[in-house]
């Protein structure tokens, strides 16, 4: 399941989008680095998202409000006018693998390719910058491929015990208590497919 990453009290721990309208809007680059940014360092107020992105106030301001309108951000206590805070409603968001709505599929297959293109960039501009990142940070840091052989219900099984690894630390986003010294906020991809480039050898 497609998972990209405060409210106040328990946030929810992803938000499922499954209405076309909400998947095409999502998919727009600027909401999705606007929901990213609240979920890293919100709440902040369209002001503060305009120094961020580098975009006009007016121009996150609208965005927030489409982002309001399909439940991924809210407003947060506090502020008025222009300088209400922002939140974002869930740590993560998903979309369906597959769907019979035709509608859907493309509505959602658009959106995980505007992910993955948001994915990339963001890869690209880290290797850019790399040189400026510590010695054990650089040592610590991993890019890789592997090809394996599998079945649809091993796929799913591998991707269930990555979710499981990884979840105890999740807690450290919303809680600084949790996070040991030394700690930085650290993107990991997950991304597996099947490669449609690469021809399977021939079963005798």
């Amino acid at each position: 399941m497609p998972e990209i990453s405060e409210s106040g009290g328990e946030q929810p721990r992803s938000i499922r989008l499954t209405d076309p309208r909400a998947l095409r809007a999502y998919a727009h680059p600027l909401r999705m680095t606007l929901v990213g940014l609240l979920r890293g360092s919100g709440p902040f107020t369209a002001t503060r998202a305009a120094e961020l992105t580098g975009e006009s106030v007016a121009s996150c301001s609208y965005h927030l409000r489409i982002l309001a309108k399909y439940g991924l951000v809210e407003e947060a206590p506090g502020g008025r006018g222009r300088e209400k805070p922002w939140r974002a409603t869930a740590r993560y968001t998903e979309w369906p693998e597959y769907s019979e709505d035709a509608t859907v599929a493309e509505a959602a297959d658009a959106l995980s390719a505007a992910v993955a293109e948001r994915y990339f960039e963001r890869v690209t501009r880290a290797m850019e910058n790399r040189h400026r990142v510590p010695k054990e940070w650089r040592e610590a840091e991993q890019f890789g491929d592997s090809l394996l052989y599998l079945t649809p219900e091993e796929l799913a099984g591998l991707g269930e015990r990555m979710d499981a690894l990884l979840r105890p630390y999740e807690a450290r986003q919303s809680d600084p208590s949790l996070r040991p010294e030394g700690a930085r906020q650290i993107s990991i991809l997950r991304i597996a497919y099947l490669d449609q480039e690469i021809p399977d050898s021939e079963q005798e």
